[in-house]
């Protein structure tokens, strides 16, 4: 099969050029059909010195790399060098030399971008996800010095500028970017001076409304003031002659590579193609899955937040019912030791009420007896003494005594032990004991009470 390659001799540019001595007076247009028509290194050096601090500092905002800034900066002039004749025709192209750089900046910027993306992707998907997720947050009002309001303004400044239309932005690129007069800006747009000033203004505006809804106030001369002293950087030295060196090469290479085939510029189109669209598909599921890993990112972080309040507010509550418990708890020993305490002053009531019981027996037999204690002489008086017990089998040896293991009060075992023992204890005399104290109240006569010591002392003497 044979290939016929038809090849297009471009036209050479209308206007017949002079033999510059003096590039720097010259035009940019009239640099650039000087280098396309005697591929004049000089003239083309001339016009990267003229851009290259429009078109670095415009990559560096983007790129956020100096080296990266540098290598987007050199793309940028090396298209110029091979679109030069496309350029000097101005087939559909801007003529404002500014604004097409400007344009080719972004779009290879956005590639570098992209391509820096796609390879951090590649090395590390959580790294670039953290970088995808960190947008800048621009919320701050603009009322500060011009530092701080280029802070606020330099990541949104080249979205801005690409909102703008092609005259409007060529306009501002010359105006405040390349710091031209008014009539320079209008000789380029081919516009009056008064006409100029107007575009201008109108741009800006729309500028300082595109800040204004991202959350950036900034008055117009504020803006102009700030995007004057920061849009455009120095350089790095030797830069410019760097890029067109390597511009001029390329521009050459490109004349000169006239043998290769239609058949393996094709295959090579395709083959970049195919690889284009698979790393853009690529990337497109990758971002798709970081945008749904953030959608369900969200709600996991409202429920944990929820869930460390209801941790928070359940440990306060068990606080609290813990000191409740233990305040229920010592009020529970209070309550049972008041119990004991009441018990015991039941019992003691009702040994009082019998002791009174007794009392009153006792007064009405020594009322019933006064008479013939009068007249019998030989009735003995009565004497009262206490005996202190030990608590320790004292009970024990009492039943013994007795052979009983009935529950009968006390008072009533003592008198019957006595009464085995040939101790009265028939009223008037009188026999009591005291649980509360542990001792034993007797009212009889001299003789029986001390029998009914030595019977005490026997008892004791049994427990041991």
């Amino acid at each position: 099969m044979q290939l016929k390659i038809f090849w297009r001799i471009p036209a050479v540019c209308d206007d017949i050029l002079l033999k510059m001595s003096d590039p720097a007076n010259a035009s940019d247009l009239e640099l650039l059909k000087h280098y396309t028509r005697d591929r004049a290194e000089d003239a083309f050096a001339e016009l990267v010195r003229r851009h290259v601090n429009l078109v670095h500092s415009a990559a560096l905002r983007q790129v956020r790399s100096p080296q990266l800034a540098e290598e987007v900066a050199q793309s940028a002039f090396t298209d110029l060098a091979r679109n030069a004749a496309k350029l000097c025709r101005g087939t559909g192209v801007s003529p404002v030399l500014a604004a097409w750089l400007y344009q080719v900046t972004r779009r290879t910027a956005i590639d570098v971008v992209r391509r820096e993306t796609r390879r951090q992707l590649r090395e590390q998907i959580a790294t670039e996800m953290n970088a995808m997720n960190s947008p800048s947050q621009i919320s701050h009002f603009a009322k500060c010095d011009n530092e701080s309001e280029w802070r606020h303004i330099e990541p949104l400044l080249d979205e801005a500028m690409s909102a703008l239309d092609d005259t409007d932005r060529a306009a501002v690129l010359l105006r405040y970017f390349e710091n031209k007069s008014l009539r320079e800006v209008g000789s380029t747009l081919g516009t009056s001076d008064d006409a100029a000033q107007k575009r201008v203004s109108r741009a800006v505006e729309r500028l300082r409304e595109f800040f204004t809804k991202r959350g950036v106030t900034v008055g117009a001369s504020g803006l102009v003031v700030v995007i004057s002293a920061n849009a455009v950087q120095a350089a790095p030295v030797g830069l410019a002659v760097t890029i067109s060196t390597a511009a001029a090469l390329a521009g050459t290479t490109l004349a000169t590579t006239t043998t290769v085939t239609n058949a393996n510029a094709t295959a090579t189109i395709a083959v970049l193609a195919g690889v284009g669209i698979y790393e853009a598909r690529q990337t497109s599921q990758l971002r798709g899955q970081v945008q749904t890993l953030q959608q369900h990112q969200a709600p996991l972080e409202e429920q944990v937040g929820l869930l460390n309040q209801f941790l928070t507010d359940a440990t306060n509550q068990l606080t609290v019912l813990r000191d409740d418990n233990e305040r229920l708890n010592r009020n529970t020993s209070d309550l049972l030791r008041l119990r004991g305490e009441i018990t015991q002053l039941r019992q003691a009531k009702s040994e009082l009420v019998k002791l009174q019981d007794e009392n009153q027996k006792l007064r009405a037999s020594t009322q019933a007896s006064t008479p013939k204690i009068a007249t019998n002489t030989n009735i003995l008086s009565l004497s009262a003494r206490s005996f202190h017990i030990r608590t320790n089998g004292f009970l024990e040896s009492l039943n013994r005594q007795l052979q009983t293991e009935d529950d009968e009060p006390i008072t009533t075992k003592l008198k019957k032990l006595f009464e085995q023992n040939r101790v009265s204890s028939e009223p008037p005399a009188v026999v009591y004991f005291d649980e509360t104290k542990w001792q034993i109240y007797v009212r009889n006569t001299i003789t029986n009470l001390d029998a009914i010591e030595k019977i005490i002392q026997i008892l004791h003497r049994s427990d041991n």
